[in-house]
Formats: structure tokens, sequence, C-alpha cells
């Protein structure tokens, strides 16, 4: 007879094979245990023991592997008599008890006969019930497993109706086939009629010991605990309450989500701070948060649980918004690894990259990390395809620069629309300590958490003369008397170095490091050679092999240059850092310092805001950024990279002030911090201006009095008193609507029968607003572009690239006009006909390069357009920035920034161009354009450089090294690439491997999710 596998599951406390001498005595039942004359048998175990206590005396249990036979020539239960006794005695009496029923089964009604087919084979109650607990309470592990599924499923049969035969969950039903096959050959069994069940569980247990197993048991344990955590948490977050803070094992997240944080992190645990603000009841039960700490308090890590919670636990989407496209790049490459481990995907939206809308994925969550501009597209984009409730949380950081100008302005619009059309998405701000943190609450509806903790004490000094003060609020003056300086000058240093700054520099380096702050960046690279000039030589014996490596790196980043201040003060140990290096300088000058190959760092005070760069001592060496004294919040920042967590017991600042600076730096180092003000009234109003119109064109308002009610939930009606003064707030919606009009961005038109006025967005004013484009140059940029059809140039780049050079930028340009006049007699003829019909003849530039006087009108801000135009002509055809910089007489920071400028716009001209059908050829040539400005290299480098955090060098290198595609990136071991690149270290490698990685994934999901719409078939398809 064809017999079906029984399906038992078998747990087993020790792997190790037993001895079957030392278990006879214990589980042989009692009638049948031999024993002394009286019949007394020996006790069985103390309750209070476990089921493995009859091993106590084996060798403590060994794991196995998952391909051990774990029962080779001896198995508990096939082998142990007392279960297999048990079970015969069972049978015996139930079939006992049948024959003296069988004058009651005529009484009984009769059976169906489907059921009775099935039913071959089948164990009725009676046999479930003469399983009892007591004696086998001795039994090994697999025993009492295969007792509690038979328990469990004569609990489930009770609950049937009483003329079925119920059949225990693990006994596997047998085919249609073999039951067909049963039916025609063989006679009908009497419903009695039972086959041994000794027989099925021998048969079974050997058929399951000895099937091969497919998987790693190793492997399905652990994805079934991931599983399992998630679930739990899941429910959990579903009945969250203030009674039950701690959702899971590790904050609501699956234990794994710990062990990578050591893994890759090397957090094992976290501050108490930390602790206390993720069991706060507003982040349990989801509310908005704005917690508030000092720099290097650890932020961030709340943010990255919370984020991680949403995405495995909620499965919602989540945006991370960071005002930096180095933040967002530093942090694509710190999550890549979380979301290989975890299945999500990290998607870069900084500078040209981003898809607008979001590729939607099926399967698959999505975290976003943006730049502020990057993230009000997504945002838009995400409402405009209806998809704004895929999105779970929203984190921004640096939540203070609400109140930084156009950048604040755009904070304010993307939070006060997601928060207005979905408030069920879960905003968190983090934020420096502010002195109106209440007005943010009100605009976002948010609980504030406000800590002054810090991994390390701070303590605070200024430097008058030769003397150093604590800075201590509770004196009089601020300021309390700590120490002379004793360094020994010479006459020529005390000349060179009035501010003794050497002094304070050499009580920290080499053996810790030191950051000084500078007010301009000519400033940073003057003091950096000034201090070394003074230096010790054995400053020169530290890291030699790695300095000499880092000097031939930033050469070969510059194509053979190097800059000479670098070249000297590299070898000492120090470097300047501003916005006038390069990308690729300022990120190997980074990389030097962060592992101590480089121990001071002179810089301005855009290093104070970026990437984290700690240090033992920080040194201002002025309270002034420019010309304009510190703010508090600059001050804060600055002061607050002191003190290194896990390396340093204290940090120190010292702020070198003169004497007429004295009591400005008293209310600079005492008074509180300054209050956040809205910024859509700043400059006319202009961010104003943006959101109503893309309020209209999203249609999230039609008329005056929807947008009064939208702007009821900005920081501007918070404020409105403090910042509209001439106008009241309505007032100045009136006017803004009325501007729109004029601009020919939005049509008002009124009904016949109502006095309600109906705002509607034109042409225009949609790719305006899909665009990202600047109000104020959105009507010049349709112009250019309808005068650009007339006489496209095609032969050439210089047409299209003058076309996306930005406005903002030519306000920065002054041109060398002995300069220009030469770059301009290198063009083709094609190329100076163009730009004479642009504006630009040269007869105009020849006499200003000989300094004559032009008569004749010519609009200069064309003229400096085109200058700019030229340079990044230049760029495209040399890639060289360095010797471009040194050919139009310009700072290598300011050609960077020109490039990534006009890479950003060309992303947003692109966008203009697709909302308006006039424009159509230029879609095609400006996707084209702005992969070029993207990258500006060479093409078989643009694949590599799409990896956060490989720039051009680091290319070259990866490319030479025979990794030249992005898959070759994503599929290499990390420990080979470090070793294959010079100056790549493992955890960096570990980094570029995973965010090629997450890359490639990325691409992978867009195609199926494209393929998989393809082939779907539509909703609204016509029924026959």
């Amino acid at each position: 007879m064809s017999v079906g596998r029984l399906e038992v599951k078998i747990k087993r406390v020790c792997p190790r094979k037993r001895s079957r001498d030392g278990l006879s005595s214990r589980l042989t039942p009692v009638p049948k245990r031999g024993g002394p004359e009286g019949g007394e048998a020996p006790p069985l175990c103390p309750p209070s023991r476990s089921t493995g206590g009859v091993m106590a005396d084996a060798a403590a249990p060994q794991y196995c592997s998952d391909s051990e036979d774990l029962f080779g020539d001896y198995d508990s239960i096939l082998e142990d008599s007392s279960v297999l006794a048990k079970l015969d005695d069972a049978e015996q009496n139930e079939r006992r008890r049948g024959v003296d029923q069988q004058d009651l089964v005529a009484l009984q009604p009769p059976v169906d006969d489907t059921r009775e087919a099935s039913g071959e084979g089948a164990l009725s109650d009676s046999i479930l019930d003469g399983f009892d607990d007591t004696p086998l309470r001795g039994l090994p592990a697999s025993q009492l497993q295969f007792q509690e599924e038979v328990r469990e499923a004569a609990k489930k049969s009770k609950l049937q109706d009483r003329d079925h035969t119920s059949t225990p969950v693990w006994i596997t039903k047998v085919s249609q086939k073999q039951k067909q096959t049963q039916t025609k050959d063989q006679p009908k069994r009497p419903p009695t009629a039972r086959r041994s069940i000794a027989d099925q569980l021998k048969r079974t247990m050997l058929g399951n010991a000895a099937a091969p197993s497919a998987v790693s048991r190793t492997a399905v344990l652990k994805e079934a605990v991931v599983s399992e955590e998630i679930s739990v948490a899941m429910q959990a977050m579903e009945s969250v309450s203030a009674d039950t803070p701690d959702l899971g094992p590790f904050y609501g997240l699956p234990s794994k989500v710990k062990e990578l944080m050591y893994k890759l992190r090397g957090i094992k645990n976290l501050y108490d701070w930390q602790e206390t603000c993720l069991t706060l009841d507003c982040v349990q039960q989801r509310r908005n948060l704005i917690y508030s700490l000092p720099t290097s308090g650890g932020k961030t890590l709340v943010a990255e649980i919370l984020i991680l919670r949403e995405l495995l636990c909620r499965k919602k989407d989540c945006l991370l918004i960071l005002p930096y496209i180095s933040l967002v790049q530093e942090k694509v490459r710190g999550l890549a690894s979380f979301g290989l481990e975890l299945d999500f995907m990290v998607e870069e939206y900084a500078g040209s990259k981003g898809r607008f809308p979001p590729v939607k994925r099926r399967t698959k969550r999505s975290l976003y990390i943006a730049t502020i501009e990057k993230a009000h597209s997504l945002v838009n984009s995400l409402i405009e395809s209806s998809r704004l409730e895929d999105l779970g949380l929203l984190v921004v950081d640096e939540l203070h620069m609400l109140g930084d100008g156009s950048r604040g302005a755009i904070i304010e619009m993307t939070l006060a629309k997601v928060y207005y059309l979905n408030k069920s998405i879960q905003i968190i701000g983090m934020s420096a300590t502010l002195g109106n943190i209440k007005d943010l609450q009100t605009f976002l509806r948010a609980e504030n958490y406000t800590n002054d903790f810090r991994p390390v004490e701070l303590k605070e000094y200024v430097k008058l003369g030769d003397t150093i003060y604590e800075v201590d609020p509770k004196e009089e003056d601020c300021f309390k008397f700590s120490r002379v300086i004793s360094f020994k000058y010479s006459s020529g240093m005390q000349k060179m170095d009035p501010d003794h700054i050497i002094a304070l520099v050499a009580e920290v380096i080499p053996v810790h490091s030191c950051l000084l702050f500078c007010p301009t960046k000519k400033n940073c690279e003057n003091v950096a050679s000034m201090i070394c000039k003074y230096l010790k030589k054995g400053f020169l014996q530290h890291h030699v092999a790695e300095k000499a490596i880092l000097l031939r790196e930033l050469q070969d980043s510059g194509n053979g240059s190097l800059c000479p201040v670098l070249k000297a003060t590299i070898p000492y140990g120090l470097a300047y850092h501003h916005s006038g290096l390069t990308s690729e300088e300022r990120k190997l000058v980074e990389e030097a310092y962060s592992n101590g190959v480089l121990c001071l760092l002179t810089c301005t005070s855009t290093l104070a805001a970026g990437i984290n760069l700690p240090a033992r001592r920080v040194i201002l060496r002025s309270p002034y950024v420019a010309t304009e004294f510190l703010k508090k919040s600059q001050y804060k920042q600055m002061v607050g990279r002191a003190g290194r967590a896990g390396i340093d017991t204290v940090g120190e600042s010292i702020v070198i002030l003169q004497d007429k600076d004295k009591h400005m730096a008293k209310t600079l180092v005492c008074a509180p911090m300054e209050n956040c003000y809205s910024q859509l009234m700043n400059d006319e109003g202009k961010g104003l201006l943006s959101l109503i119109l893309s309020l209209i064109g999203l249609n999230v308002t039609s008329c005056v009095e929807q947008l009064q009610d939208f702007l009821r939930g900005t920081l501007l009606f918070v404020q409105q008193q403090q910042l509209c003064v001439q106008r009241s707030l309505w007032e100045e919606v009136e006017r803004c609507v009325g501007i729109l009009k004029e601009e020919h961005l939005i049509t008002v038109a009124t009904a016949a029968d109502s006095l309600t006025q109906t705002l509607q967005v034109t042409k225009l004013g949609k790719a305006t607003y899909k665009g990202s484009v600047d109000l104020t140059y959105s009507g010049l940029l349709y112009k250019d572009l309808s005068k650009g059809l007339d006489g496209l140039l095609l032969s050439s780049y210089l047409h299209l690239v003058y076309l996306v050079t930005p406005y903002d930028l030519i306000p920065q340009c002054k041109p060398d006009w002995m300069v220009y006049f030469r770059q301009f007699t290198l063009l083709s003829a094609a190329e100076q006909k163009m730009t004479a019909a642009i504006g630009v003849p040269e007869s105009f530039v020849a006499r200003k390069a000989a300094g004559q006087s032009v008569k004749k009108s010519v609009d200069l801000e064309v003229v400096r357009r085109m200058y700019l135009a030229l340079v990044l002509l230049t760029l495209l055809k040399e890639t060289n920035l360095w010797s471009v910089a040194e050919r139009f007489q310009l700072s290598r920071g300011f050609v960077q920034m020109l490039l990534s400028s006009s890479s950003a716009f060309c992303s947003c001209v692109l966008h203009f161009t697709e909302e308006l059908e006039e424009f159509w050829p230029f879609r095609a040539l400006l996707t084209e354009l702005t992969r070029r400005l993207s990258y500006c290299v060479k093409t078989e480098l643009i694949p590599l450089m799409e990896v956060a955090g490989v720039l051009e060098a680091r290319a070259k290198q990866l490319y030479n090294a025979g990794y030249k595609t992005l898959a070759h990136l994503a599929n290499a071991d990390p420990t080979a690439l470090s070793k294959a690149i010079e100056n790549l270290y493992k955890k960096q490698a570990i980094q570029i491997v995973a965010s090629a990685k997450m890359l490639l994934s990325e691409k992978a999901t867009a195609l199926q999710e494209e393929v998989d719409d393809l082939l779907t078939v539509p909703l609204d398809l016509p029924q026959p």
C-alpha cells in the first residue's frame, strides 16, 4: 500500500549520538522495567529538571554542520521501545473498544462516501486520548515534540463535528491519482481498519532522516527569525501605547539591525539620551518631533533607526533631507550596506541625479537621500503622480536652516505641502538649539526634545594678548583667567605670528588633531604656510609613506598639477581646506585628516557645516567670517567640532580676540541662540510667489480662499506679526497673485454665476515650477530658448552650453578681456556667427581687449554669460580643470562650482523644455549634455563615476586596475580592491562596493518594473 510521508518536526537538544545504556532505565515504561525484588522502580526525574536532564553526565553540546547526519545508526524514537510500546497498547485498546461498540454503529448516521474514501488510514480521536503527560516527563526533546504535535492535533479534532473522523495535521494526504487507483483495484476498507501507527511512524522517521536538505538550515532559521521579529514589531506598532515603549529586540527592529550597527559602524550601545528619545510617547505614536542637541551629540543615529523602522516594519518609503551634496553622497555610501543587507533601496537625489517621479516599486521600499532643492522637486513629483501616501517618514537635518535665505524658504514649502496633504506622514527635525523653537513646534505640530549631551566634554576659551581665559557665564565679565602662554618666541616669529597661533597649535599636534578656522580663503593658505616655516623638522618623520601617496594622488587629480602650498605643507602634516579646492582635492584632504595622516587643517566656516571632521582642539583665528562678525549658531557649529568621541576625554575651543572685539565676544559666547524666521517673504516675497505658483500648478489650490487655508499651515503664518509689517499676509497673497498673472504664469477667471476667482497655471507657469526655475529668470530663459531655436548651432556644444549657463553666476564673473579675445579668435566661423547673433560681436571684445572705449550699446550680462560658456566649452573639450582655470585666470574652485551649477541648471532646463511642446528639439540634446556636464570626464569613466563618492582620480585608478564597469565594481571583493588600489582603505572599499551594488540593483529593479508594467493586463481593458 502506498503510504504518504508524515511531516514530523524533530527538535534535538543535543546533536551528539547518545548511548542506549544510559537511557534504558529511565525511558522504559514502569511495568516493564527490571528492578530489585519487591518491584520498586527507581524514581523518575524531578519535575524541575529540563527535558535534557537525562544527559546531565554528557559533555557540553557541540554544534554540528547543516550536512551532518543528526541520527546516524540511532534514532531516539525508532530505537526506544517506550513510545512504540505505548502506541501499540493504545491501538490494541482502541480495537477492543471498537469491537464492543459495533452494535452502536448502525445507530449512527451514514458517513459520506467521499469522506470515507479520503479517510483511509485515519486515526480516531480515542487513540489520541491515550497519551498521558505524566509517564513521559523524562523523554528526549524529539519525543516530546512528537507528543506536542499529537496533542495539538487532538485538540483541533475535538472541535470538529463528532460524526467526522479527524486527521492530524502532520499526515500528508494521498495523491488523487493514488486514491483513484485504490478505489478501482482494491475493495473498500472498513472504517475501523487501521495501519499500525508504529509502522507509519517508523516509515516517516526513516524517510525524514534520509531526506537531503536542499537549503542550509542555518540560512532558513536566520530568515525565519528576522521575518518573525519584523512581524512582531509590526503587530506591536499597530497596537502601540505609552505602556509599551520597546517595540522589539532593537527599538522595534530585528536584532540583525543591531548586528549591522556593530559590524558596519562599531556601535554596541546607544547613549542614554538616544534611548530616551527613541522611547518617547510621540515617537512611539508617530507624532512629529523636533530634537535639539549640540554638534557631535549623535543626532543622526536616532533618525537612521526611525528610518529603518519605517522601511522594514511599516513598509513605507522615507525621505532624508541634507543641506549639501557632499553630505548626501557620504550618507548614500554609509547606508548602502544596510540597504543590501535589509533589502531596501537607497537613492541619491543631488546635483543632476534623481528621477522624477521616482520608480514605483512593487516589492522593495526606498530611502530617498536628497539635497534641499531636490527634495522639494521630489515631493512635487509625488504629489503630481498621487503617490505621496507611499511616503511614511520625512527627516530634515539642520532644521534651523529654515531661517537661511532662499534655501530656508524651500524647506518650508516642502514641509508645508507634506503636512497639508498627508498628515499621516511623520516629520522628524534635527536642529541646533534655537531661541524660538516653539514657533517651529507650532508650524510642524511637533513636540520638542532637548538635551545638552556631548560625548566629550567641551571647554571654551578665548585668548587676549598672551593670556587665555575660560568662558564662564557665571563670571561678571563672562571670562575667567586660565593661564599664560609660555611658548618661547623669537623676535622674527613674534612679527610673523603676533597672535601666538604656532604656540596654540604646537601644544596639540602631531599627537592630536587640530582645526584652525580662518576668516577668508586666502588667510587659510597664508596661515598654513606660516606655521610650517616654524615647525620642527621632526614633523616630517610622521606618516612619511602615507603623505607621499597623498601628494601623488593630489597630483593625479590635477592631471599632473599640484598646488604649491599643499606641496609645501603636507609633508608637515598640514593642509588648507576651502571652496577654492576642487571637490576631488577636498575629498582627499578630508580622508587624509580622518585617517590621521594630516593633523592640522586651516579652513573656512564651510567645513563646520559640512562633513564631520572632529578635532582635539578648535582654534578660531578671528571672530569674523569675511567682514561679518560671527553669529551664535556659526560659533556653536565651529566649536562643536572639538572633541573626538572614543578618542578624547575633553575637547577645547579657543577664540583669538583683539581688544576691540572683546565686548562683542562676550555677547557671542554668553548670549542665547538666535531666533529662526520664515524666509518666504525674503527678497520681496520670492519664496511666497514660488509657493503659490506650485500650489496652483499641482492642483492643491484653485482659488484665493484655498491659498489662505494652506498658508495657515506655514511658519510665515505663525510669525506674520513680526514679518508682515507693511501689509497683512492676505494682502501679500493678493499681490503675489497679481504678479504671477502679469508674468503670464497663471490665469485668473471669474465665473458668471459666482464671485469666486478660479486660478489656473499656464504652460509657462507649469514649466517654471516643474523645472524648479527661479521666477526671476523664467521669462528670460523662455526668451533665450525661443531665440535659440531660430539658429541653433549643432556643430558645436557652445550654443547649448550658453543656454544652460546659470544666470545667478553672471554677477561673479569678471572677464579678463585679453583672455576673452584670445579664446574668441579660436572659435570657428560658425561659432563666431552664433555669438554675434546672441549679442557678443567680435568687434566689441577686440575693443575691450585693446582698452578702447565702446560706443555701441551691448548687454554686458550676455557678454559675461558667454565668457562663462567659453570656460565650460573648454572644460568639455579638455576635461582638465587645472589647465582651464589657469587659462581663464580663475580659481579652480570657482571652475568646479561653475561646472556643478551648470550641470544642475541643465537638468532644470531639461524639465522646463519637457513641458513646452515648442522646445521639443532641446529634449534629446539636453539629456546628453546633462550627462556630460555631470561628470566632465572621458566617456569610459562615466559608469564608475555614477557610484557615490567615486571621483575622477579614483575612477581612473579603478579603470586601470581592471574595474571598468559598474558590474565589475559591484562584484568586486573589498579586500582585493583595497589592495589593488593605492591609498584605498578597506572601509572605503566596502562602501564603494556596497554603493555599486545598490546602484546596479536600482537600475535592474527599474528595468524589471518597466517589464512588469508592459506585461501587466490593463485594468480598464474592455470586456467582450
